[in-house]
């Protein structure tokens, strides 16, 4: 799949950091930085004027912290894929990052290849967890699989229930954050299938994204 550049917002109020991000990016064919903000207010200002395929927001920010600017984000740009950047390994903002559609949560201080993966994965729409934050939300899938109250799982689980075998399986397989290519892989079909199967189980689950898959999988344990 040909990615011709890739749009992208840098939100930062450390000017520093971003023109170390900038200077980055610069470097890779396929990606352009097309603006700046050092708030959430101006960053929501500018998503709308130039509906960029990424935004990478700090989450720790004046006038509008980044949670708040995510939730704005969506509604005035949805096409806009929004990749959290923090120095907060808390599972709490992770998990409300997720929630409110973020595709990917990287830690400040991650190596440059992965924030150049990272922001080419969320122009596929496809998310990525730095791998310290994957295995937080991995713990909290896990022990959200043990102490879901009986109800909860019940009225979540409905959507569940309705799944095929075949969808419970990439389900899971989605969940643990493979690709489409990859669970072609595995399970040995087309990505194409992979895809329609995706699509489906979004629909009988009401969830939009993988991301959104992934939080379900944590609500009902």
């Amino acid at each position: 799949e040909k990615l011709s550049h890739i749009s992208v917002i840098l939100v930062d109020d450390h000017e520093m950091l971003r023109e170390g991000l900038r200077m980055l990016l610069a470097t890779q064919e396929d990606i352009e930085v097309v603006g700046e903000a050092g708030d959430g207010f101006t960053a929501i200002e500018l998503a709308r004027k130039l509906k960029p395929d990424v935004i990478l927001l700090d989450i720790s920010m004046p006038k509008l912290a980044g949670l708040e600017a995510l939730v704005i984000l969506r509604d005035v740009s949805p096409q806009t894929r929004v990749i959290m950047v923090s120095s907060h390994h808390k599972e709490a903002y992770i998990l409300k990052a997720l929630e409110e559609g973020a595709f990917g949560y990287i830690v400040k201080g991650a190596p440059s290849s992965e924030v150049i993966m990272a922001i080419r994965k969320a122009a596929k729409a496809e998310y990525h967890l730095s791998p310290d934050v994957q295995a937080q939300v991995i713990t909290a899938y896990k022990s959200g699989r043990n102490t879901a109250g009986d109800n909860r799982q019940k009225i979540e689980q409905s959507g569940y229930a309705k799944l095929s075998e075949r969808e419970k399986q990439i389900f899971h397989l989605s969940v643990e954050g493979n690709s489409s290519m990859q669970i072609s892989d595995l399970l040995c079909i087309s990505s194409k299938t992979v895809d329609k199967h995706r699509a489906s189980i979004c629909k009988k689950l009401a969830v939009e994204n993988p991301v959104q898959m992934l939080h379900y999988a944590i609500r009902i344990g």
